[in-house]
């Protein structure tokens, strides 16, 4: 991100296809300064990612059309989104899941049931705030 204004809002791409947790999470992070882009399948977090370029993804798992995994898989064999930090925000909290997950580097696991609004807002902030040390 080198260059570019430090007055730009840190864009966060958030994939969530359930429309009450998407509308305040939104809400929620806007209020913290945050420029947040909403992808409610799988196949627009992939165009809304190439078209954005944003920061930090959060990602959850279960979606319409193509997959947390699918998404994830597809933007990591592209040059520009192999190193995007990702967060994944799921319900699903098997071993095998976060596994997975893990294999396609991303910076954590959050399982929704786990974590309040606030809470995720603030893992969101500190994920921001390392990216930019």
């Amino acid at each position: 991100m080198a260059g570019k204004k430090t007055s730009q809002k840190p864009k966060v791409l958030l994939v969530e296809d359930d429309p009450f947790l998407y509308k305040v999470l939104e809400q929620r992070l806007k209020e913290e300064g945050l420029d947040i882009i909403v992808a409610t399948d799988g196949e627009e977090a992939i165009l809304r990612a190439m078209k954005t370029k944003p920061m930090l993804m959060l990602l959850d798992l279960i979606l319409p059309k193509k997959s947390g995994f699918e998404v994830l898989s597809e933007l990591r064999r592209m040059k520009a989104f192999e190193k995007l930090p990702v967060v994944v925000l799921s319900n699903l909290g098997q071993q095998e899941d976060v596994h997975q997950m893990n294999k396609l580097k991303i910076r954590e696991y959050l399982v929704k049931a786990d974590y309040s609004l606030s809470e995720i807002v603030e893992k969101v902030k500190w994920h921001i705030s390392k990216l930019s040390d």
